[in-house]
């Protein structure tokens, strides 16, 4: 189920998202529950604390007299659900572009001053949600999240090739079928996040083993099914040909 957060300081708009959400969700049969609806992004971030996981908030913009607007509520949200659906409702349309210099990829940006076009944008964007939600059950993908500088990317994890360490400390390069990116973070850490579907062959190389298409002895090296080559340590060899039976 999808927890819903509202932070709206509009005390009559807030009440309005909350009991039309209600309604939708319960006569479309929604997989989501309102769990905050509050003018405060404090009391959001710590219900999120309380509720990890994928979300949907709809958020005002201008939250007076409170310690962060909207846009500073979504970094903070982004940072704890990289994947979550941040929907703006706010009175001011022309601060619409604001959300791509803070890197928030919102889902939507609705103008709360028409109340009939308001309401819709809500339902539109549950019905997007849902749709979007069942696209990713029904193909089965899975996803890497990972900040590159202020951006948060997202990698469908089957089209991801390797990590290697990038010759750097503490940097990792991610080399995928069509992406090549390069952020803060550990192997090891690595290693432990994404499990047996990839294989530590060399202290500084993680690789995906369903996109190993040889193992050359001879080189001591893996053959990627893009023709990219990876050294193996002649501690891991045994355990590469178990999980790779075909290697030359």
């Amino acid at each position: 189920m999808l927890p819903v957060y509202i932070c709206e300081d509009d005390k009559s708009i807030r009440q309005m998202e909350r009991d039309y959400l209600e309604k939708q969700i319960l006569i479309e049969g929604y997989d989501m529950e309102i769990v905050r609806c509050t003018s405060h992004p404090e009391e959001i971030l710590e219900a999120l604390s309380g509720n990890p996981g994928r979300g949907i908030y709809f958020l005002d913009v201008e939250l007076k007299g409170e310690s962060m607007d909207g846009f500073l509520l979504g970094q903070e949200i982004r940072k704890r659900d990289a994947r979550g659906f941040l929907i703006y409702v706010t009175a001011f349309r022309d601060l619409a572009f604001e959300t791509f210099h803070y890197h928030l990829e919102a889902l939507d940006y609705i103008c709360k001053q028409d109340t009939e076009a308001m309401l819709a944008g809500i339902s539109r964007c549950l019905q997007i949600i849902t749709e979007r939600m069942r696209g990713e059950k029904d193909t089965g993908r899975e996803y890497f999240t990972v900040k590159v500088l202020d951006v948060i990317r997202h990698i469908p994890l089957e089209d991801i090739l390797y990590f290697s360490t990038a010759g750097r400390t503490h940097r990792i390069e991610l080399h995928a079928r069509q992406d090549r990116l390069d952020f803060i973070g550990s192997i090891q850490e690595l290693e432990q996040e994404l499990g047996e579907r990839f294989l530590r062959i060399h202290r500084a190389y993680l690789v995906q083993v369903c996109h190993i298409d040889q193992v050359d002895l001879g080189r001591r090296e893996v053959v990627l099914k893009n023709g990219e080559r990876c050294a193996f340590s002649r501690n891991k060899r045994g355990e590469l040909l178990a999980r790779v039976p075909f290697g030359q």
